[in-house]
């Protein structure tokens, strides 16, 4: 249940509102999913004027706002096409034009295409809080951790290499629904390679960060031993 609304025009004044501790403040992004019947009275803090839906290429990585959203992840032509294929995935076309990065990552499970592609990439996040200077956090790290990393706290870009050859394949029961399995593969210049995995659990799992691609079935097979849930069994 919403009983307050702001949509403030500095961060500064974003994070106060975010930092109080009664009413429980909620950051608003797409709204895909605070628009959900909740009992719970919530305050919402609008993000559409803080300008979080830049994207900043830098030398081999890209700065993505944390309000950028699913669609327009699929305008950028430097991403790879199968981080694209990814975002397709994700959510309907609709949804994709409301949905955010941020807020798509923070709502995510272990069925999710996208948090599956960015964790094998290595991505990292920028949290912020009020009055305290910004930190950086890997996805790995904050997917366990997301209810304890962003209370009262806000992300406000997330940072995807460049220089990394990525690929992802799913199977789903439609081409269009999430996957029941799906696996993503992201390699290095150097040989780094790191798989994570998804279908199951509450977010994806990271099978395998090495400094080569051997072993990387048997990794990918033992991640799999205790994935059995209701969408289909562990082997």
């Amino acid at each position: 249940m919403i009983i307050d609304y702001h949509r403030p025009e500095t961060m500064d004044a974003a994070l106060a509102l975010l930092s109080r501790h009664m009413p429980v403040s909620k950051p608003l992004g797409g709204g895909t999913v605070l628009n959900r019947p909740n009992s719970d009275p919530i305050a919402l803090v609008d993000l559409q004027s803080l300008g979080l839906n830049a994207v900043n290429f830098r030398s081999s990585s890209i700065d993505l706002g944390a309000c950028v959203t699913l669609q327009s992840l699929l305008d950028i032509p430097e991403l790879p096409a199968a981080l694209h294929e990814a975002v397709a995935h994700e959510a309907t076309y609709n949804l994709r034009q409301v949905a955010t990065l941020a807020g798509s990552l923070v709502s995510c499970n272990g069925r999710s295409p996208l948090a599956a592609t960015l964790l094998t990439m290595d991505s990292t996040l920028e949290i912020a809080r009020y009055h305290l200077d910004p930190v950086m956090v890997s996805l790995g790290e904050l997917l366990p951790m997301r209810s304890q990393l962003l209370q009262r706290a806000l992300i406000t870009r997330i940072v995807l290499p460049l220089n990394v050859t990525l690929a992802y394949a799913q199977v789903a029961r439609t081409p269009a629904d999430l996957p029941i399995v799906c696996v993503a593969v992201a390699r290095w210049p150097s040989g780094r390679t790191r798989i994570a995995l998804g279908g199951w659990g509450a977010s994806p799992t990271l099978a395998m960060d090495g400094p080569e691609p051997e072993g990387g079935q048997v990794a990918a097979e033992n991640a799999c031993r205790l994935a059995e849930d209701e969408w289909a069994s562990a082997d």
